[in-house]
C-alpha cells in the first residue's frame, strides 16, 4: 500500500535542524496554539497565514520535503472528498451550474471548501512535522512534563504520555504491515489493480490479519516492557532533562506573533 506506507505521522527522521534542537515542550505547545487557531477560524485568510507559516517551519528546519509532499499525497483523497462535499452541499449565491447533474456550486461553498481543504492539510503536515523531527522518548517526556500538573486531578500524566506516544509509533508499523501483507496476497494471485471502489473492497480480506497483527505485536511489546523492568513513571529518571534555551524563546514569540496575526485576520470584516 503505497499510501500508507507514504505516512509520516508517528515516523522519526534523525537530523540536526532548528526542529530539531528545539525542546518537544516548545513544540508541542506551539503546535496546539496553532492548531486551535486555525481550526477555530471561519475565513480563508487566517488558514491561508498558518499554512504559510507551517511551509516557513518546515524550510527553515531543515526537514525532508519529500516525506511532507508524500505524506500530504496520502491524504489527498480525503481532502479531495472534504473538498467536494463543501463545494456543492453549502447553499449561498450562485456562482456555477453543473449541467445534467444538478449539482451548484456557490460562493460560499467556494470558500468553505478552499477553506478546509487548506486546514486539513496544514494540520497533517504540522502533526507530521512534530514527530518527524522528535524522538519517541522526548515526545513521551515532553508530554508528560506537560501533564504533570493534572496529577493533583489524579490524571495519569507518565502512562498516559506513554500511551499516545506508542500510538504513534505504531502508526508507520502497521502501514509496514498492511504493504506487506498486501504483497503477500498479490504473490498468491490477489489482484488491487482498478478503480478507488474496487480497490476498497479488495483490502476488506487485509483487516484481519492486520488487526491481529496489530494486537500480536501490542502483546510482545507489553511483555517486552514487563521483562524489563517497566513500572510506569515512578522513581524513573532521564538521561537528558528536559531544558528550554534561546531558541524555544525565539520560537515562542514567533509562534504567538503568528496566532495574533491569525486572531487579527480573523476579526476583520467582522462587526
Amino acid at each position: 500500500m503505497p499510501l500508507l506506507r507514504d505516512i509520516a505521522v508517528g515516523r522519526y527522521v534523525a537530523g540536526t535542524g532548528l526542529l530539531h534542537r528545539l525542546d518537544p515542550r516548545t513544540k508541542l505547545l506551539s503546535l496546539v496554539a496553532l492548531m486551535v487557531a486555525a481550526l477555530a477560524s471561519r475565513d480563508v485568510a487566517p488558514v491561508a497565514l498558518f499554512t504559510v507559516f507551517v511551509a516557513l517551519v518546515a524550510l527553515i528546519g531543515r526537514l525532508p520535503l519529500n516525506i511532507l509532499l508524500r505524506n500530504l499525497r496520502s491524504f489527498a483523497w480525503l481532502i479531495g472528498v472534504t473538498a467536494l462535499l463543501h463545494l456543492f452541499m453549502t447553499p449561498g449565491t450562485t456562482r456555477w451550474v453543473v449541467p445534467h447533474a444538478s449539482l451548484v456550486v456557490t460562493d460560499e461553498g467556494l470558500s468553505a471548501a478552499i477553506l478546509f481543504s487548506l486546514r486539513l492539510a496544514s494540520v497533517v503536515t504540522a502533526a507530521s512535522m512534530l514527530t518527524l523531527s522528535t524522538t519517541p522518548i522526548a515526545l513521551t517526556d515532553g508530554l508528560e512534563s506537560l501533564l504533570k500538573p493534572f496529577r493533583r486531578l489524579g490524571v495519569p500524566a507518565h502512562e498516559l504520555a506513554m500511551m499516545v506516544s506508542i500510538a504513534l509509533r505504531f502508526i508507520p508499523v502497521l502501514a509496514d504491515e498492511a504493504e506487506r501483507l498486501q504483497k503477500a496476497q498479490m504473490a498468491r494471485g490477489a489482484d488491487f489493480t482498478g478503480g478507488p471502489i474496487r480497490r476498497a473492497r479488495r483490502l476488506v480480506p487485509l483487516l484481519v490479519p492486520l488487526f491481529l497483527s496489530a494486537f500480536s505485536r501490542a502483546d510482545r511489546l507489553a511483555v517486552a516492557m514487563e521483562a524489563r523492568g517497566y513500572r510506569g513513571g515512578d522513581g524513573r529518571t532521564r538521561f537528558r532533562p528536559l531544558q528550554m534555551g534561546r531558541a524555544d524563546a525565539g520560537a515562542a514569540i514567533l509562534v504567538v506573533l503568528a496566532v495574533a496575526g491569525q486572531i487579527w485576520l480573523a476579526t476583520q470584516g467582522q462587526p
